[in-house]
């Protein structure tokens, strides 16, 4: 072999080698992915271009991939995303963020029963997730929405420590029936309300748990949840496995609360004044006599700065490579700002989503376990700070007050049988007692255990591929119980020794669904179909325990002939309150049958066809059934008329119609002639024995459920590939069939007034959604956010028999005088509009102390006169957010509010008189400043109830501005690192006087409200 022919031989199969090692050289690439805001983005796919190489980022963003070694590029995409392609250049680490791409049409949005592409939805369905979430110290699910979504309000019911909020859909459907919409949790509908001792059966779940909130608002998108759809649908989806690299997140925060306004009272000095010139004019010295020296600001003396902290640690990833899963452990704690207030949650998340018999069988696994305690304090207090005395100290060492803790109290002399108990003085009957007091001597705390869970399977035939046999099996479990002590060393304890009583109620909601699926693709004739039928069954039981409550010394009114003195005592042996067994159990049942068909003809035609049949067991069987039929259908006009015209990313016009009920507030048994149990404080006594007596309730045989009716038209659209994105909803609303209450006749039945399917309402209004993206380069992000919703109710039925002197309904209780309402309903009105009298005012403008005009002109003003004017509902709602990131830095902003809503300053028309601070209970108190303007001395002439305590309560409230930075990759580039910073509640723009003009009552009612804290928030989010 001659040495050239050798060379040859040699030198072909190594250059063979020497191509194949090169071309499988791989090298190792990582990173993470974050949103314009620096949150860690789940599920984004990384491609190397041009290849069949790719991963996904973990749920905290996060990715590894090994690429060839001539790979050029790797590609960033991700649903809801705009994608991005960056460079190797011999880099082995990676970070950057994708830009949101604002109304992407393939984004998969939750519905019911099932997902859909956002592109086919042919109803009004909003979908937030993780990304749009309100920033900030949230504990609790609903207030991620605030301001989020067109027609929905969330309106938080004061500053408490893991407080609830009020939650209304297109402004709610009913009268006398629940206005809540249906929460459904991983596939599970949870019983609306909450177990006993649970503030907001929202604040068991952890925030940092969720993944999204589907919203559903017409009634193509809600009918297949049938007798409970009319409010809306609110569809919480919790976080999922992820396949890849077992990775682990840590987020923690901490938070200050603070109050920045107080409800507006006078000083001391200034209360003293008051009473000073009333009795220079009046010559009485009666009550300036009663004024103390001191100035102190109860208000003050019962808030304080609160402390806050939320922290989540989890992991996600794959076991085996063939587990997906995903486990939280989160531990929240909130102090209120009210001395004494506090919440507690210890919570664990579970999701397991494998997929077997070669991807043929899908499993879901959730379950989420909390443990919630809650220290409620006594937040009568907060009305008593702003009403006592501030010309009194807190406390007092006259010795009268030894037995009531040392406080300062309003006393009387104390009966001679009582003295040797109570001593010589106790406190004043009807006089508002210390407030300090009331806080630092009750315990009143609950602890609340909630488990829900279910198993997902999702079949797909393996000799029939298109069709999945679906089941979802389930519940939701609580347990609550708690105590509510008052010290008997105390003005609110002392005349019945104090008290000790407890509660206990547990909750249990079992779920079975089943359900055929099947979808198919008709290529030739373009058309996709997918057709569900199923069968769902659930049960709801409430086990109601019975406890006494005791005191803490044996007391007996020594007035009574043979009664025994005690000693004041705290303890007494084995007396300590006992539980008897579960004293009754309330049972509920639903049984339903759902069906829904899809069509997509030529992807230009979309028609979604509904249907539910419900069987309640709370109405009578010979009606408790009902069917609630839903259709809608979309128009691509994008693809039918604009297919090349790229300025033109969307355009669809969607119509539909349907109907839904309401069964929300009915009673288990409201049909049923029965008997109740009374409780132990209503017993008879038969000779020296005490009984427990039954007692009738009043019925309603023919009970039905509240029946709406929605046509929905809507336009998605979007431009500029969806920078520029949105839609605009048209609905009207007829709801009949409504529950209300009516009086009864005399003798008809056991009770005077009874629920009835009596009302109907007309509802309509718009709603207008604009997501935009002005600014958009490889370093600088800008997002726009805003939406704003229009809405009016007006009742057309209010009895179900004609009666000439019917005059309305009153509603709307005010704490003023007794048996007064602030609103009336009648045919022709809106359910929140004020029934009041019509203030007249002199040529200064000054409104003069009960003068009212004659509006009926009969000669004489009266209650008569009285006439409906503004309404608490808002004519129009809004909400705006918006999102800057430049490289590592972001910054954002939100805010919502209202227009055109009037509230009735409840607390100006009851203390802003001179009788409040002259009280005649012979003692002074503090009241509005409003008395300074108005000089208004009494209520005698039904002051309370003219127009001028109606006020506009439009406001703006800025809900939070954030601020993040992203330091990459620390501790030896192990560990990725976010640090973010936010303020909420940052400023309210309104005309309202009095404390906040965002209140949450049906009628408008202002009175004393837990005042909204500040809060500031800093953050740390770790991943590794």
């Amino acid at each position: 072999m001659n040495c050239r022919n050798f060379i040859r031989k040699l030198a072909l199969p190594v250059l063979l080698v020497l191509f194949h090692v090169a071309a499988f050289a791989q090298t190792q690439v990582t990173g993470r992915v974050t949103d314009p805001n620096g949150a860690g983005l789940a599920g984004v796919t990384v491609t190397v271009k041009g290849q069949n190489v790719a991963t996904s980022t973990n749920e905290n963003g996060q990715y590894t991939l090994t690429v060839p070694a001539n790979a050029t590029t790797l590609v960033f995409s991700s649903v809801g995303f705009t994608s991005r392609e960056e460079v190797l250049n011999g880099r082995s680490s990676i970070n950057l963020n994708l830009a949101a791409a604002a109304g992407n049409l393939n984004e998969v949005v939750v519905v019911a029963y099932g997902t859909r592409r956002r592109g086919d939805l042919t109803s009004s369905v909003t979908q937030v997730t993780a990304k749009d979430f309100q920033k900030g110290f949230q504990p609790s699910a609903e207030q991620l929405l605030v301001g989020k979504v067109a027609g929905l309000q969330v309106t938080t019911g004061g500053g408490a420590a893991g407080t609830g909020s009020r939650i209304r859909i297109r402004g709610g459907s009913s009268l006398n029936g629940s206005n809540d919409p249906l929460v459904v949790i991983d596939g599970v509908p949870v019983l609306e309300g909450g177990v006993a001792g649970s503030q907001n059966i929202l604040n068991t779940i952890n925030p940092n748990d969720i993944e999204s909130i589907s919203v559903l608002k017409d009634a193509s998108a809600t009918a297949l949840y049938g007798s409970r759809a009319s409010n809306g649908v609110l569809i919480i989806t919790t976080k999922k496995g992820t396949r890849g690299k077992v990775k682990f997140t840590f987020n923690t925060q901490a938070s200050v609360q603070s109050l920045t306004k107080y409800a507006p009272v006078l000083s001391g000095d200034q209360v003293r004044d008051v009473i000073r010139r009333d009795m220079e004019a009046t010559g009485d010295s009666t009550y300036f006599k009663k004024l103390g020296t001191a100035n102190t600001n109860w208000q003050k003396e019962i808030y304080r700065e609160a402390f806050g902290t939320d922290n989540t640690l989890g992991a996600s990833g794959t076991i085996a490579n063939v587990l997906p899963f995903r486990l939280s452990g989160g531990f929240t704690h909130q102090e209120g700002v009210l001395k004494n207030n506090s919440f507690e949650r210890i919570s664990t998340a579970l999701n397991l989503s494998p997929k077997l018999l070669n991807d043929h069988l899908s499993v879901n696994l959730n379950a989420k376990f909390s443990n919630t305690k809650n220290n409620f304090s006594d937040q009568g207090a907060i009305g008593n700070a702003v009403f006592f005395d501030p010309t009194q100290p807190v406390l007092s060492g006259d010795a009268k007050f030894t037995r009531m803790g040392g406080y300062w109290e309003w006393t009387q002399p104390s009966d001679a049988a009582w003295a040797p108990i109570v001593g010589a003085f106790s406190p004043r009957a009807l006089a508002p007692l210390n407030p300090v007091s009331l806080i630092n001597t009750i315990d009143n705390k609950s602890t609340v255990n909630r488990f829900i869970g279910n198993l997902q399977l999702d079949y797909k035939l393996h000799f029939l591929p298109d069709l999945h046999l679906l089941a979802n099996v389930g519940g939701d479990w609580s347990r609550g119980s708690g105590n509510n002590n008052r010290d008997s060393m105390s003005a609110a304890g002392l005349l019945g020794g104090g008290s000790r009583s407890n509660y206990k109620q547990g909750q249990n909601n079992f779920l079975t669904d089943f359900q055929l699926f099947y979808q198919k693709e008709f290529k030739s004739i373009r058309t996709k179909f997918d057709v569900m039928v199923g069968h769902t069954f659930q049960e709801f039981s409430t086990d109601v325990y019975n406890f006494p409550s005791f005191s803490y010394r044996p007391i007996a009114d020594p007035r009574t002939p043979g009664s025994e003195i005690y000693n004041l005592r705290d303890t007494i042996a084995n007396s300590k309150p006992r539980a008897e067994d579960v004293r009754y159990t309330d049972l509920y049942r639903l049984e339903s049958y759902i069906g829904r068909v899809n069509f997509n003809i030529n992807d230009k035609y979309l028609i979604q066809g509904v249907m539910r049949r419900d069987a309640s067991s709370k109405l009578n069987p010979d009606g408790r059934v009902g069917y609630f039929p839903a259709v809608s259908v979309a128009w691509k006009l994008k693809q039918e008329f604009f297919k090349n015209v790229n300025f033109i990313s969307d355009l669809k016009l969607r119509a539909s119609w349907g109907e839904t009920g309401n069964q929300a507030n009915l009673n288990y048994y409201s049909y049923i002639k029965r008997y109740t149990q009374g409780n132990q404080s209503a017993m008879y006594q038969f000779g020296g024995q005490f009984v427990q007596v039954l007692r009738p309730e009043g019925y309603v045989e023919d009970l039905r459920w509240e029946t709406t009716q929605t046509t929905n038209l809507g336009l998605d659209f979007g431009f500029l590939n969806n920078r520029i994105a949105g839609s605009v909803d048209v609905y009207k609303r007829k709801g009949f069939d409504m529950l209300a209450s009516v009086p009864i006749a005399p003798g008809a039945n056991f009770t005077n007034e009874a629920t009835k399917n009596v009302a109907a309402m007309d509802m309509e209004g718009f709603e207008v959604a604009l997501n935009t993206v002005p600014v958009r380069t490889k370093d600088f992000n800008w997002d726009l956010n805003v939406n704003f919703s229009y809405n009016k109710r007006k009742i057309t039925q209010l009895l179900d028999y004609n009666d000439p002197n019917f005059t309305g309904l009153p509603r709307g209780g005010i704490g003023i005088a007794t048996g007064n309402f602030v609103s009336q309903w009648i045919v022709g009105s809106n359910p929140s509009e004020f029934y009041v009298l019509k203030q007249v005012y002199d040529q200064n403008g000054k409104p003069l102390e009960g003068v009212y005009e004659d509006l009926n002109r009969d000669g004489q003003v009266n209650l008569d006169d009285r006439y409906y004017h503004k309404q608490a509902d808002p004519k129009l709602n809004v909400g705006f957010s918006t999102s800057v990131s430049y490289k590592k830095f972001t910054v954002g902003m939100a805010a919502h509010g209202s227009l055109g809503n009037y509230v009735f300053n409840q607390y100006d028309a009851g203390a802003g008189i001179l009788s409040q601070f002259k009280n005649p209970t012979q003692i002074t108190s503090n009241g509005s400043p409003s008395y300074l303007e108005t000089g208004f001395r009494n209520n005698s002439n039904f002051q309370f109830l003219s127009d001028y305590f109606i006020q506009n309560a439009s406001f703006l409230r800025i809900d939070n501005i954030n601020l993040g930075y992203d330091l990459g990759r620390v501790f030896r580039s192990k560990v990725g690192m976010r640090i973010n910073a936010s303020i909420q509640n940052v400023a309210v723009i309104t005309n309202y006087k009095g404390l906040d003009p965002e209140i949450a009552d049906d009628f408008g009612r202002a009175g004393t409200i837990y005042p909204r804290p500040r809060v500031y928030t800093l953050g740390v989010n770790l991943d590794f």
